[in-house]
C-alpha cells in the first residue's frame, strides 16, 4: 500500500481528490510489470511516458485498459479517417476517448460528420463531444441547429462544434434559442429542443 501511496502521490494528485482515490485503487489493482507494460503499450502508439501519466492523472483508469482495447481504439479512430497524431491528440485531451466501445465512437463521429457536416477537424479540436449523449445532448441540440440554418437564420456555414455543444445548456438557449425576438420563433425553437430523441433519430442518425 504504502508504495502504491508513493506513485499516486509522484504523479501530482490531489489527495482530497476522487480522482486520487481512484488512482490508488487502480495502482493496487495492476502490478507494477502491467503498468509497465501498459506504458510500452502507449509509446507504441505514439505517446511520450510522460504523457502516459498526465492520462493517467486526468482518467485514472486509462491504466486499467488491456492492451486489446487500447489498440482497438487506435483502430477504430484511424478507420474512421482520423490521422495517428489526430488520435494521440484527442486522448491527451479527453483521455476517456480511449475508453469508449467502438460503436459509441463510430456512431457519434458518424452523425457529426456525415449527418451535420463538421469535419473531422472539429471533432479533434472538441474531443469531449464523444462523450455527450446523442439522445440527451446532441440530437437536439443539432435540430436545433438544423432547425435555424433551413430558416436561414446562421448563414450558410454551421457555427462551430465547440460553440453547439461544449456548452451548457442555458449558454446554447441564450446563443440560439432565447436572443430571438420572434416569440413564436422561440416556442418553435424550445418545441425542437425539449422534444424527446425518437428511436427513429436515433436509428437515423447510425446511418
Amino acid at each position: 500500500f504504502q508504495e502504491s501511496l508513493k506513485k499516486v502521490v509522484e504523479v501530482g494528485f490531489d489527495t482530497t481528490s476522487s480522482k486520487f482515490i481512484e488512482a490508488l485503487r487502480t495502482v493496487q489493482r495492476v502490478s507494477k510489470k502491467a503498468i509497465e507494460e501498459k506504458v510500452q503499450v502507449y509509446k507504441r502508439l505514439g505517446f511520450a511516458v510522460d504523457d502516459v501519466w498526465e492520462l493517467f492523472k486526468k482518467w485514472p483508469y486509462s491504466l486499467s485498459l488491456s492492451e486489446k482495447n487500447i489498440s482497438n481504439s487506435m483502430e477504430t479512430f484511424l478507420g474512421l479517417g482520423f490521422s495517428r497524431d489526430e488520435f494521440t491528440m484527442m486522448v491527451k485531451s479527453q483521455p476517456q476517448c480511449i475508453g469508449y466501445s467502438s460503436e459509441m465512437v463510430k456512431k457519434k463521429t458518424e452523425f457529426l460528420v456525415k449527418k451535420m457536416n463538421w469535419p473531422l477537424k472539429a471533432v479533434v479540436s472538441t474531443p469531449a463531444v464523444l462523450g455527450y449523449s446523442l439522445e440527451k445532448r446532441t440530437i437536439p441540440r443539432c435540430n436545433v441547429i438544423k432547425a435555424l440554418m433551413a430558416k436561414g437564420l446562421l448563414g450558410s456555414e454551421l457555427p462551430p462544434m465547440s460553440t453547439v455543444l461544449a456548452i451548457k445548456n442555458e449558454a446554447f438557449l441564450d446563443r440560439y434559442v432565447r436572443k430571438h425576438h420572434d416569440k413564436e420563433l422561440v416556442a418553435d425553437l424550445m418545441a425542437i429542443f425539449t422534444a424527446k430523441t425518437s428511436k427513429k433519430q436515433i436509428k437515423d442518425s447510425e446511418q
